[in-house]
């Protein structure tokens, strides 16, 4: 997938005030911080110390962080056909990311509400905005608070919290799902990178919102107790396309990367019912597919036939992360 055209041209505008070989050496640093988790997967901090550092992040993380959206955000809505929200709370911001992507999956939000701490990354937010051809977006209002601190908005009807759980104490996750649930109308998203400590992150607040009475909403299909054995980790990858500049400032020769990350969909009332999700890339063989999917019953391994004709043609277009119905 690539970014809408009209973010994709907002970013391009916005990094033509540095040098690509300044914003490379910055994205080089940022990176170098990233890795060894001063700057947490996907999230901001207090290391973004400046505005050039600020657009630097926008560079290498915004498109990778809306893919990552965009692809919970798609599952959510398969699973809850009917739901029409009109509200969206993004908590922990950043740039405005998930607001992009989330009125590429519901058009008809009409009032949208971003908290965030980072006065760098809200003003270059607004920026961006002014590109957008959606009111919801150009007209969004933004609150300069910490996630943890002192704020107070109305239930929403959709209320996103991706790549903010990493950045607070382990003491804190409870509390902090809770107050958002408090705040949601409809559906309740949490995002976070792919990796065993985002997936634990991810586990602990689905565990803790079904005590509270949520329904699973995506990607889970069922509301049980999670099946992924201890020594291993739920996660999901989105390809994007790289543009020019993106390649450039990153240093990568390939046309696309990957994102991997971590998701819950937690809603008011139950998703569809699905049969599986596939948890792994199907693996095609001599005579049959190999699927690895998570299930009501468990997390199952399955081989589609070659012989089984209807079924082995709709195994063929599955992916990692496709809903099953058969």
């Amino acid at each position: 997938m690539q970014l809408p055209f009209e973010l994709a041209t907002a970013i391009e505008e916005q990094l033509a005030f540095i040098s690509a070989k300044k914003l490379s050496a910055v994205v080089t640093s940022l990176s170098e911080d990233y890795r060894s988790r001063r700057i947490l997967n996907g999230g901001t901090n207090a290391y973004i110390g400046t505005y050039e550092e600020a657009l630097a992040y926008v560079a290498f993380r915004m498109p990778a962080t809306f893919a990552a959206a965009y692809f919970a955000l798609s599952q959510a809505r398969e699973r809850l056909p009917d739901l029409k929200p009109k509200t969206l709370l993004d908590v922990g911001a950043g740039p405005g990311t998930t607001m992009w992507a989330a009125t590429m999956v519901w058009p008809e939000l009409n009032h949208i509400t971003l908290i965030e701490r980072d006065q760098k990354m809200m003003d270059i937010g607004k920026e961006l905005v002014k590109y957008a051809k959606l009111p919801s977006i150009r007209q969004a209002e933004w609150i300069k608070a910490d996630v943890m601190g002192e704020w107070d908005v109305p239930q929403h009807d959709v209320v996103i919290a991706s790549y903010v759980l990493n950045e607070l104490p382990q003491q804190s996750i409870g509390s902090f799902a809770l107050r958002l649930w408090e705040k949601t109308g409809s559906l309740l998203v949490f995002i976070e990178p792919g990796t065993p400590a985002g997936f634990s992150l991810i586990k602990q607040v689905r565990q803790r919102l079904l005590v509270e009475g949520a329904s699973i909403a995506a990607p889970c299909p069922h509301g049980k107790s999670c099946p992924v054995a201890e020594d291993d980790w739920c996660h999901f990858s989105q390809r994007l396309n790289r543009s020019r500049l993106h390649r450039q400032v990153k240093g990568g020769i390939l046309s696309y990367e990957d994102e991997k990350f971590s998701f819950v969909c937690l809603s008011r009332v139950p998703g569809s019912d699905i049969k599986g999700i596939v948890v792994r890339h199907p693996q095609i063989k001599k005579g049959h597919i190999s699927l690895r999917m998570c299930t009501p019953e468990g997390i199952v391994n399955i081989a589609v036939s070659r012989k089984e004709k209807e079924r082995f043609k709709q195994a063929r277009k599955l992916d990692w992360g496709s809903i099953v119905h058969w």
